[in-house]
């Protein structure tokens, strides 16, 4: 028997207030620091405050939420990388005046240790996102004792209420690793400033003026991201390769791969127009907790070629909207690449696949997903569970 009269409607969500310790940030533009601007900018659209703790010089604001600025120090063999100092009478006074519901740690390690510290005396509860594979990016840069950054991740993440992990082989090898309370959270991608319609063929026309097949790299110039590998790439016939990013290996690579266009770092408009010239995208790094640059370059309708492993495994289905290759072989990589430069079928079916396969993951839905991780640890017995994450 229905009721006379429609239920009530729920009462609306209150604002919350939430702290966001993160390992890097702007001016540094990487993974990191792009999640913590996307997280902010959904916390301010949504009518909630926040406030953001990072290391080293930079703006004092943003979205309209304070920065506080803690030390820093380079990391070894990455100079440019600033790698935040355990300051926990910073963190904690930081945190007393702001008085949060909730600490998101981005990607913690020394910052995000010590505002766990801060944290636990106050009572607060804690979300930390495992992002950034740093033993693996510790190794690939020649830092001594990469391991040890395992049992100092494992004590961050073991202290936590809630650790969300960007892709499913990361939350397997967290969970083989013996990390507790793991959930998936993916990232969202901007599907507006990522779209084919941003082609230009004027651009394409001056980065290949011999109407060589476009493929492209976007990210980071360094050891962890392997681009040396893309000097195979530059020699397959047809081709006309073309890096896109900065970083302590631009020169270097430069002058391994001399035929290639380096643009420098780009970003707004220009990166927009630089990801939809493309018609094949590469990335070569087998680190990758999820790949981000991968799915720019879906959203913006181009195939992608991608490392069977880590966060690509969750964006890319063979002979679908790209192609995996093993991490291991360079062979592999050429004849993916070389597939979709001479077979113009495969190309225009896997590009017409890439947005459709990624266009539902926008931040909106992402950032909705992680407010409601926020409100289980605050309230773990009255909070709606998680929405289930997109995919692919």
């Amino acid at each position: 028997m229905r009721p006379p009269y429609p239920p009530p409607d729920p009462p609306p969500a209150r604002s919350l207030r939430v702290a966001i310790v993160t390992e890097s940030f702007l001016p540094q533009v990487n993974g990191v620091t792009n999640s913590v601007c996307r997280v902010a900018e959904h916390l301010r659209a949504r009518g909630h405050q926040a406030l953001i703790i990072a290391p080293g010089a930079g703006p004092a604001s943003y979205a309209g939420f304070p920065v506080v600025r803690v030390p820093s120090v380079p990391l070894p063999g990455y100079r440019t990388f600033a790698l935040g100092l355990p300051a926990r009478r910073l963190v904690a006074a930081a945190l007393r005046a702001f008085a949060p519901d909730v600490v998101h740690l981005a990607s913690p390690v020394l910052l995000g240790g010590a505002a766990v510290d801060a944290a636990r005396p106050l009572a607060l509860p804690t979300v930390a996102v495992y992002q950034t594979d740093l033993a693996g990016f510790a190794a690939r840069h020649g830092v001594w004792g990469a391991d040890a950054f395992w049992p100092l991740l494992r004590r961050i993440h073991a202290a936590v209420d809630r650790t969300l992990v960007p892709s499913s082989a990361t939350q397997q090898a967290l969970a083989e690793r013996g990390f507790p309370r793991l959930s998936l959270w993916r990232r969202g991608v901007d599907t507006e400033r990522f779209h084919p319609r941003h082609r230009d063929e004027g651009l394409r026309r001056r980065l290949a003026p011999g109407g060589e097949v476009l493929v492209g790299y976007v990210g980071r110039l360094s050891k962890d991201k392997r681009v040396d590998l893309l000097a195979q790439v530059a020699r397959l016939r047809g081709a006309r390769l073309v890096v896109v990013g900065d970083g302590p290996d631009r020169a270097r690579l430069r002058r391994r791969i001399p035929s290639a266009v380096f643009t420098g770092e780009r970003t707004g408009a220009d990166l927009s127009r630089l990801y939809a010239a493309l018609d094949v995208f590469v990335h070569t790094g087998a680190d990758e907790t999820f790949c981000q640059a991968v799915q720019e370059a879906l959203a913006s309708g181009v195939p992608v070629v991608a490392p069977a492993a880590g966060g690509p495994l969750d964006l890319v289905e063979p002979e679908a909207n790209g192609l995996l290759y093993d991490p291991a072989s360079v062979r592999e990589l050429r004849v993916a690449v070389g597939r979709l430069i001479h077979n113009g079928a495969l190309r225009r079916r896997t590009a017409a696949a890439a947005r459709p396969s990624v266009e539902s993951r926008t931040w909106e839905v992402v950032g909705d997903q992680l407010l409601d991780h926020y409100r289980a640890v605050i309230a773990p017995g009255a909070a709606a569970p998680p929405r289930i994450a997109l995919h692919t």
